[in-house]
Formats: C-alpha cells, structure tokens, sequence
C-alpha cells in the first residue's frame, strides 16, 4: 500500500471529490482500506438503498459509477498513483452492486461481503482483464463493478436454488 504525503492527504480531505472516491474518509483507514470501503458501503444499502424500487436502485448505480470515475481520476491526477488504495468509492459501487435484490438479512447480506472481497481480491477473468487492461478513474471503477456483478449473479443464483436446497 502506498503512504500519501501529508499534504496530498490534506488537498484529498478539503476537495468533495477527495471524500466521494475515499468513500466519506473510509479510504483513509490505515488497515485494509477497500475492505472497511465495503463494510461502510453496507451502511447506506442497510438504511436507504435497499428500500428503492429496482428501476430507482439501477439510476443510483448508474450515478455512482459515473461519479466514481469523476472522482477517482480527480484522486489519481492529485495523487499521481494510477490506482490510489484510498480511492473506495469503487468498492461502494460494487457492493451495491453486489447487494442488489438481496434479501436485509445478514447471512446475504455477510455472503455478499465475502464473494464481493474474493472476487475483487482474486480477481478472476474479466476482472483481471479490466483491472489490467483499464486505466484512470473509469478502469478503478470497472474492476470493482465487474466483481460486484459477479458477485450479484452468484447471490441472485443461490436465492432461485435457495427453496430447493433447503427441502
């Protein structure tokens, strides 16, 4: 991981963008900053997102992800790292992802949060292909919208098998 200076930390804190791709302040955890990124992505999904119509839930995403590129490449430009681990807002968008039409249960709610973090740490192909291959702020975001539709598929899978493999 990659340690801002100070004074790039500072200019990230004082910008709107900064906060958007830091995920409100949660990219600045010292300790595994993607990952407290997806924990804190749960928060608005929890009290706001998963109560909005499906057509609705579709335009926040689609918003998210196109503020999310805004935002990352301002925090790339600024900080002249091509994918700044403090940039979250990409894990935000791609648990929303992965958490859409789920169930407000927590044992969704926790298997979405595992396979959203071993796709996105293990990168399986297209994820890889994209974290590869794209760069700037829309090549920070695809990887994790990639790994959160991943993800979805497998939960919205599991949901149809879930009557049946329960008896």
């Amino acid at each position: 991981m990659t340690v801002l200076p100070v004074g790039t930390r500072r200019r990230m804190m004082r910008n709107p963008r900064g906060w958007i791709a830091a995920g409100f302040g949660a990219g600045f955890s010292p300790i595994a900053p993607g990952t407290v990124g997806s924990i804190v992505a749960i928060v608005p999904w929890w009290l706001w997102l998963h109560d909005l119509a499906p057509r609705d839930y579709a335009a926040v995403l689609i918003l998210a992800f196109v503020v999310g590129v805004w935002a990352a490449s301002w925090a790339i430009r600024e900080s002249r790292i091509e994918d700044p681990s403090l940039v979250v807002w990409d894990e935000f968008v791609g648990m929303w992802l992965a958490l859409w039409l789920l169930p407000r249960e927590w044992p969704w709610v926790l298997a979405a949060f595992v396979l959203f973090r071993l796709f996105d740490v293990w990168k399986p192909w297209p994820v890889r292909w994209a974290d590869r291959s794209l760069k700037g702020g829309f090549g920070t975001m695809v990887d994790d919208a990639l790994a959160g539709l991943m993800t979805f598929g497998v939960l919205q899978l599991a949901l149809a098998l879930w009557p049946m493999l329960r008896g």
